[in-house]
């Protein structure tokens, strides 16, 4: 018996990878890092190679450059960035799970050890005083009769003790080889993640080359909208003030109310199944018209929802999605872009028209890469998030620590639920 027991017990830790202290004692287990602290050694190492950034530079270099492609290019790299991102959202909750599981097995170990200490000290015992051979010693017989009544006492429960420390033990071999494999996974995906970033960073740059403003004529349209900023009481009269005394954006308004005219008149009331092709030069679907179309912004957890308490004693006029650090934010529509830059308690604010009176409002991100009177399509990133969560006004009080993008879409001047234009797809991955 002492041969079984011990046999299990030691096979069993050489398979974990364990030494035999695991099964007789828990106390390792203050020696394990912290799941946050892991999931940073995972990933803190993960770096773009510079012939990986000079071939996605000249792979970018050789991309048909029209608009068509283009658009569609960034689309796509966002859309699998967000995808990504969502991933290794999940790798990193599935490892923070058996994490967990792991911690419990090593708690039942420990709670186990006194029980095995005298497990072990039992058939040690036993290795030293065997049990008289009768055949042998027949004036011992009595003693042999005593001994076999105990070791059938003694024994099952001997068994027992050593079957239940071996499937705890395998157990801890199957979750480390789970963690190895999530730990890989998201390795991989973050890999892919740093990768489809840098992608779009290039694509941008591209589509930004192509609309050759001068560096100069940026910094007085960005020093007209300050101007126009400061002397706002609120986002309704920044709204009205930029649309009618910035040149740029008041042109970007025109055109926007005209292209959600012709749309309305060309659908004829009809249910609108996409947002057109990617190289569109204005919506080819009223704002109105596109419920259950709209792409989310951001990958992500919404954290307040439209009309929810704001913690300042009013409701949200918008939804707040934690996203993750650095996080790729994209237009929800097509629209102008009528204001970009600071605004207030609402750090970096994007908003865009959609015409018809509709207005999509962006908060919370660290950078804006689109500029005053440029379309954008819905999709196409324009935007990134800090690496840890700035100050907003639309995302005071929400008890997160990640950055927090604020979403507000208005119509003429007042906000209204966003709900029902996300599409379904896009509302499960991001509310999930």
């Amino acid at each position: 018996m002492k041969r079984r027991v011990a046999t299990l017990l030691v096979l069993a830790a050489m398979a974990a990878g364990l030494p035999p202290a695991v099964a007789a004692d828990g106390d390792s287990a203050a020696a394990q890092d912290t799941p946050q602290s892991e999931l940073e050694a995972v990933t803190q190492d993960i770096q773009l190679t510079k012939q990986r950034q000079a071939e996605l530079r000249q792979e970018i270099e050789k991309l048909d450059t029209d608009r068509a492609t283009l658009n569609q290019s960034l689309i796509d790299a966002n859309r699998q960035v967000q995808e990504l991102e969502g991933e290794v959202d999940r790798s990193e909750r599935r490892l923070n799970a058996l994490k967990v599981a792991e911690d419990k097995l090593r708690q039942s170990l420990d709670q186990r050890r006194d029980v095995l200490a005298e497990v072990l000290a039992a058939l040690q015992r036993m290795g030293r005083r065997p049990p008289p051979a009768i055949l042998v010693r027949p004036q011992d017989a009595l003693a042999a009769v005593r001994s076999a009544i105990l070791l059938g006492a003694v024994v099952p429960d001997l068994r027992e003790v050593a079957d239940k420390v071996a499937n705890d033990l395998q157990k801890m071999v199957a979750l480390r080889s789970e963690q190895e494999q999530e730990r890989n996974r998201l390795r991989a995906n973050a890999a892919a993640l740093i990768e489809g970033r840098t992608r779009i960073t290039l694509l941008i740059a591209e589509k930004q080359r192509q609309r050759n403003a001068s560096a100069e004529a940026l910094a007085q349209q960005q020093q007209r909208a300050a101007i126009l900023a400061d002397q706002a009481s609120g986002l309704k009269d920044l709204i009205a003030r930029m649309e009618s005394q910035d040149a740029t954006a008041a042109a970007a308004s025109a055109k926007a109310e005209k292209a959600a005219t012709v749309a309305r008149s060309e659908s004829g009331g009809r249910p609108a199944k996409s947002l057109g092709s990617p190289d569109r030069l204005a919506p080819a679907v009223a704002f109105v018209d596109a419920k259950g179309l709209l792409p989310m912004p951001a990958n992500g957890r919404v954290v307040r929802a439209f009309g929810e308490d704001n913690g300042l004693g009013g409701t949200a006029q918008g939804i707040s999605i934690s996203t993750r650090p650095a996080a790729l934010v994209s237009s929800p529509s097509d629209g102008w872009v009528v204001y970009a830059g600071p605004f207030r308690s609402y750090g970096e604010l994007l908003i865009i028209n959609a015409g018809d009176g509709y207005h999509v409002l962006l908060a919370g991100m660290e950078r804006i890469d689109v500029g005053v009177g440029q379309f954008v399509l819905a999709g196409e990133p324009v935007a990134a998030m800090a690496a840890q969560r700035l100050a907003s006004a639309g995302a005071m009080d929400i008890g997160v620590s990640q950055p927090v993008l604020y979403v507000e879409f208005r119509k003429n001047g007042t906000s209204i639920d966003p709900a029902p234009w996300w599409a379904a797809s896009n509302v499960e991955k991001v509310g999930g």
